[in-house]
């Protein structure tokens, strides 16, 4: 009877897994005809308030969640060329509305397509003027002195700039996530802008702003078989509802790419990957020099140990750059996006970030 009994169950087994992939993939077929019928999800929709506007630079304020706010306030600054919701991406998935539970007043400058008389945007505009603009407009809204700068990426590089040429200024904390300083380890980018073969100046004169389709080819061309195996990924779980819903989330993100304004290119392509100079502490926008060194307020920085576009050797050095005391370096688990959105960054970073953000916001 036992070995009766032993003998029948991997056949009851091997008949439930039959059945049960069976029934997934009648449900692929039936969610895979919805997939391509349905709208894509929603992204972006926790309440805000458009309270600046010029062009390219929009600030947007979060309706608060909770009764009692933290003193400082919380800019987020996203990148130039990419959508400010990926900070957004859906309720209990998103860090605004996670930084809003915990009782910070939040703010972000997201960004409009350049227009074309705006392709003679440099980082001087970025730094000097809508930065600073975005901090002098909360500072009298909130009725605070200082506020803390969050940063993604390329937003990241433009908020420690803003940092070194406004030492002593309204800023209190920085938090940089996947942020590079060190443009030579970004090894794949370094190689397509190398100048023995890359005209920029041809590029930027020919075509003004930079299109989006040119930046999402290049993201691509880095591990170019990944779109392919995340299509695969999503045929195998067109079941799961869930999965899909995330899955559209981020690759509409992820093609949803703005213009650059053709100036700014230029001088990120010069300034950054041929000359090195913002690790090396000779970059001069609007005739000053930026001095990582001057930047001695708090700081944070999330790193991502995955991080394809920016790795660690690109970001490392930050953090030995500056002349803060009170600084702190976290390399975590996850890639790029996933570090700073989603499930696992829920899970693994925003909580870190909450509580070295909580103890310096009083």
């Amino acid at each position: 009877m036992t070995d009766s009994s032993a003998a029948s169950k991997p056949a009851a087994s091997l008949s439930e897994l039959v059945v049960t992939e069976v029934e997934r993939a009648i449900l692929r077929n039936i969610k895979g005809l919805t997939y391509f019928a349905s709208p894509a999800p929603a992204v972006g929709t926790t309440p805000k308030d458009l309270v600046r506007s010029h062009g390219t630079y929009a600030l947007y304020h979060y309706r608060p969640l909770t009764a009692e706010l933290y003193r400082v306030p919380v800019l987020m600054v996203m990148a130039p060329s990419n959508r400010g919701y990926v900070f957004d991406l859906a309720p209990g998935q998103s860090l605004v509305e996670f930084m809003l539970r915990q009782g910070y007043d939040v703010y972000m400058i997201d960004w409009n397509a350049p227009r074309s008389d705006e392709k003679s945007l440099r980082i001087e505009d970025y730094v000097l003027r809508f930065i600073p603009d975005a901090v002098a407009f909360i500072c009298k809204d909130t009725r605070v002195e200082e506020v803390t700068v969050l940063g993604y990426c390329m937003g990241g590089v433009l908020s420690v700039i803003y940092a070194a040429l406004h030492a002593g200024g309204a800023l209190k904390n920085l938090i940089c996530i996947a942020t590079p300083v060190d443009f030579s380890g970004m090894t794949h980018f370094h190689t397509w802008t190398d100048r023995r073969h890359f005209d920029v100046d041809r590029l930027v004169d020919s075509v003004g702003n930079i299109p989006p389709t040119f930046q999402v080819e290049m993201f691509r061309m880095i591990r170019p078989t990944d779109r392919l195996a995340m299509r695969i990924r999503l045929f195998d779980n067109l079941w799961n509802d869930e999965y899909v819903a995330a899955f559209r989330r981020f690759d509409r993100w992820a093609t949803d790419m703005l213009p650059l304004a053709g100036e700014y290119f230029r001088q990120t392509v010069k300034e950054f990957f041929w000359e090195g100079r913002l690790l090396g502490n000779t970059l001069r926008i609007g005739r000053r020099r930026v001095d990582l060194g001057k930047i001695k307020i708090p700081l944070l920085h999330v790193i991502a140990d995955r991080d394809h576009f920016v790795p660690y050797e690109a970001s490392r050095g930050l953090v030995e750059s500056v002349g803060s005391r009170d600084k702190l370096e976290l390399l975590l688990n996850g890639g790029h996006v996933s570090v700073m959105a989603g499930v696992g960054a829920a899970k693994r970073v925003w909580p870190r970030l909450d509580q070295w953000l909580g103890e310096r916001s009083t």
